[in-house]
């Protein structure tokens, strides 16, 4: 097999770097928050209804915005500059965090840190075009899942060492997690850098007059084609119901496990084993392409995530949460690595920023659905395992829906 390239392999460390603060977001800072809850008299279920609030504004500012600047970053030379852009909102809020003495202040730093995060993810992804070679989509794109979820474990165990050692090092629980934030958002801008000196925007539309106004018009023209070709159309649509619950179990794990009482040192470590786990489960998913149709890969692991978020509904144990973690770490890569290279197949490379903004709307801005659905849901019954079990509905028609966006692209 060809070697990676250099480009492929900055592309690549850049999920590495991202994803830290992934990381970040679904173990230690939801702790930190019901800490910063816990003093202002907080309940544990209100705790996770405002930490799902949170997560909401975030992906549904990110849906909003991406396709327009996904647009944008179509224009020639105008990705990587819009790119580093959104990634410097992501480091300095990451660190701004730090300094959040309270629960609301925190959220609100970390609203806009996720922000940026998500935006960079939308330019991110769309450049796969022009780093890889169509016939290597799947196996690109699933490396750079891989190695995110293995390069992240780096800092966080460093940064959960500084947490959990903050007594004995003579540091306040704030300090301990303003180092953590400093250090996740170090990691994430060096792991940057090579892709940020080596990428080159090959696929591109050319710059107008009136840029603003015609990426504007360009997108407009796109929805109007999308609305015509079915197999993008309904993609899309399965898309936001099945991502929905792969979004909100990452965003709400910690969380969830926090809300149930379940042990926090506990809760991280089993984590930790999910990104080792999903490590090699990426790659083995990428290089099962080569024998089976991505489509048929997927399918596979939305069946898995289904039955994962039935397990979850009646999970009360720690030991259970461990299996709830591995279970996760086996799919996790491959639903979100294939969805992302059946997608780029499906598109044209020009418009890729568009189109990946568009999937942005679908993916986690349907996170907003699924945290929301679960916080209100939490908060009317009292029962934390009630607001999860809206996960299972939004999987199977999620399965539906893929399956006949597939159909379609088979009869096109």
């Amino acid at each position: 097999m060809k070697k990676y390239t250099s480009l492929e392999r900055a592309w690549i460390l850049y999920d590495v770097g991202n994803s830290a603060f992934t990381l970040l977001v679904s173990t230690i800072i939801p702790i930190y928050f019901n800490y910063l809850a816990e003093e202002a008299g907080l309940s544990s279920v209100t705790y996770l209804a405002y930490w799902g609030y949170a997560a909401s504004v975030a992906t549904l500012a990110v849906a909003f915005i991406g396709p327009v600047f996904g647009a944008v970053a179509d224009t020639k030379n105008y990705k990587k500059p819009v790119f580093l852009v959104t990634l410097l909102v992501g480091v300095i809020g990451c660190v701004a965090m730090g300094f959040a003495s309270t629960w609301l202040a925190f959220l609100i730093i970390f609203v806009i840190a996720k922000i940026g995060y998500s935006s960079s993810l939308v330019f991110y992804d769309s450049m796969l075009h022009d780093v890889t070679e169509p016939e290597r989509l799947d196996d690109i794109s699933s490396q750079g899942y891989a190695w995110g979820y293995i390069g992240s474990c780096i800092p966080f165990i460093v940064s959960l060492g500084v947490v959990l050692g903050a007594g004995s090092l003579g540091l306040s629980m704030q300090a301990a997690m303003g180092i953590s934030f400093l250090i996740v958002a170090v990691w994430w801008f060096l792991s940057s850098t090579p892709l940020l000196r080596k990428y080159r925007q090959i696929h591109y539309v050319e710059k107008e007059p009136g840029m603003v106004r015609e990426s504007f018009g360009r997108l407009w023209r796109t929805l109007k084609e999308l609305m015509k070709d079915r197999k993008i159309l309904i993609f899309l649509v399965a898309y936001f119901f099945y991502i929905d619950g792969v979004y909100t179990i990452i965003d709400m794990a910690t969380a969830y496990g926090t809300a149930l009482g379940l042990d926090t040192t506990g809760l991280l470590l089993a984590l930790l084993v999910t990104q080792i786990v999903a490590f090699p489960s990426a790659i083995i998913f990428g290089k099962l392409t080569k024998k089976y149709p991505s489509a048929n890969l997927i399918t596979v692991c939305i069946l898995a995530y289904t039955g994962i978020a039935i397990f979850a509904m009646f999970m009360e144990s720690q030991f259970q949460f461990w299996i709830l973690a591995v279970c996760v770490g086996l799919f996790q890569g491959g639903i979100q690595a294939l969805s992302r290279s059946h997608f780029a197949k499906l598109i044209p490379p020009e418009k890729s920023g568009e189109y990946f903004g568009l999937l942005d709307i679908c993916g986690k801005g349907a996170s907003f659905i699924g945290t929301t659905l679960v916080g209100v849901v939490s908060q009317l019954t009292g029962s934390t395992n009630l607001g999860v079990s809206v996960l299972a509905v939004v999987f199977v028609a999620g399965l539906i829906l893929f399956r006949m966006s597939v159909k379609k692209n088979r009869n096109k």
